[in-house]
C-alpha cells in the first residue's frame, strides 16, 4: 500500500470544498494509522518566520478525548482551533472565528461535536431536574439547553440526539453571523458541522 499523502502546505487548501476535503483526508489518515504529522519541534520552526495562512478553524469541544490536530492529522499553521464546553459560542469565540476568516482568509469553518459529551450530559440532566447549575457552567449549559429542550429530555435517548441537534444550531448560528453571513452567502466561506466518534477516531459530515 503506497504511504498516505501528506498535508499540502498551509494556505494551499483555499476553498471551502478544497479545506473539507483536506480536513476529512486527515481523518481518513487518523484512523487508518497512517498520520503523517507527529507534531516535531522542526515543524513549529519551519512555520515561525512566516505570515500564518492556516485553511480551516475548528470549533470542538474541551473534552481531552478529542485533540483537534490530531484527529485531522494537521501540522503546525494549517488549522485553527477554538474549543469550548460543546462548542458553545461567545463573543469571543464569534469574534476569533470572524478574525480568522475576515483577516486569514480562512474558507471553513467546522463544526465538530463528539458522542458522550459531559457538557451536554449536564444540560440535560439540568432540565430533566430542573435545577440550573451555579458558576459560569450555567451559561454553558443555557447554551445548550435548546438543542435538549427541542428533542426531549425525557428521552432516554436525549443526549445524543441533543448533541446533533446542538451542533446543527451552532452552525446555523455561525452561518448567521454579522461578519460571516454574506460570505457565506456569497460562497467564499463554508460553515459545516460534524460528529467524532470516540472508539473509532471517525468524523462524519452532518447533512441537515
Amino acid at each position: 500500500m503506497p504511504p498516505p499523502s501528506p498535508t499540502p502546505a498551509a494556505g494551499a487548501a483555499r476553498t471551502p470544498r478544497a479545506a473539507l476535503a483536506e480536513l476529512l483526508a486527515g481523518n481518513r489518515r487518523f484512523v487508518s494509522g497512517q498520520p503523517v504529522h507527529g507534531h516535531d519541534v522542526t515543524a513549529a520552526a519551519a512555520v515561525a518566520s512566516g505570515d500564518q495562512q492556516p485553511y480551516a478553524v475548528v470549533l470542538g469541544c474541551i473534552d481531552s478525548r478529542v485533540p483537534l490536530e490530531a484527529i485531522f492529522d494537521q501540522t503546525f499553521g494549517s488549522i485553527c482551533v477554538i474549543r469550548t464546553g460543546a462548542h458553545v459560542l461567545d463573543q469571543a469565540v464569534c469574534g476569533s472565528i470572524e478574525y480568522v476568516v475576515g483577516q486569514l482568509g480562512v474558507p471553513l469553518v467546522m463544526v465538530l461535536g463528539h458522542e458522550r459529551c459531559g457538557a451536554v450530559g449536564s444540560a440535560v440532566e439540568a432540565l430533566r431536574s430542573g435545577e440550573r447549575p451555579g458558576g459560569s457552567l450555567a451559561y454553558v449549559v443555557d447554551q445548550i439547553a435548546p438543542a435538549v429542550a427541542a428533542v426531549g429530555a425525557g428521552d432516554p435517548g436525549a443526549q445524543p440526539l441533543a448533541v446533533r441537534r446542538h451542533v446543527v444550531r451552532t452552525v446555523a448560528a455561525l452561518r448567521a453571523d454579522a461578519l460571516l453571513a454574506d460570505p457565506v452567502a456569497a460562497g467564499d466561506v463554508e460553515v459545516v458541522g460534524a460528529l467524532y466518534e470516540l472508539a473509532t477516531g471517525e468524523v462524519a459530515l452532518l447533512t441537515e
